[in-house]
């Protein structure tokens, strides 16, 4: 056996994004374990730099971290979308923003060891404003920084929501990949 089987399911509570039961899982090893699993649909979660190499982040007010937190541009993926099309829904909304140029960054998982929810990141450029859309129950602030000092920010201790963390550092990654790529090419 390669893969857990579930061999029983008690919903606990079923909400509007989460599903919340004990499962009785059968797990590779052979071991049966009871786990309480939080499923969710998943989201998309987007770096969006203008041509300055500024990032869009978003000063948002979380309830369920006690105050307000810097997030990038993200939100729940809905029936019938893919990642990418909830990346740009939610850049719209939150951040005013639409872009022509896309990025994947790869897919994260938030908390793997109840939360079945997977986070996709995207890269945005090319931006273009446009009318925000905030949903009535959303505190929102938009701001721009350089994507030198967001990165500060992550590494000490301001930024703390891990999309954004793991946004930022992958599309760091990428930007100084391609650049060192550029300066080789440039040298022969």
């Amino acid at each position: 056996m390669t893969e857990a089987r579930i061999l029983k399911r008690e919903p606990i509570f079923q909400g509007r994004v989460i599903d919340v039961a004990l499962e009785t899982v059968a797990m590779p090893s052979g071991h049966e374990v009871q786990l309480e699993i939080i499923r969710h649909p998943g989201g998309a979660a987007t770096v969006a730099l203008d041509e300055q190499d500024r990032v869009c982040l978003l000063r948002q007010f979380r309830h369920a971290a006690d105050g307000w937190l810097w997030e990038l541009p993200a939100g729940k993926i809905d029936p019938g979308e893919t990642p990418r099309d909830t990346a740009t829904r939610e850049l719209a909304e939150e951040a005013g923003l639409s872009a022509e140029d896309w990025t994947d960054l790869g897919p994260m998982h938030s908390s793997p060891g109840v939360f079945t929810e997977v986070i996709h990141l995207w890269m945005a450029r090319g931006l273009t404003r446009q009318p925000l859309a905030h949903e009535q129950d959303e505190l929102i602030e938009v701001h721009w920084l350089p994507l030198a000092q967001a990165l500060d920010w992550c590494n000490d201790g301001e930024i703390t929501d891990a999309k954004t963390l793991v946004g930022l550092y992958r599309a760091h990654g990428m930007i100084k990949s391609a650049l060192e790529m550029l300066s080789e090419d440039a040298g022969c």
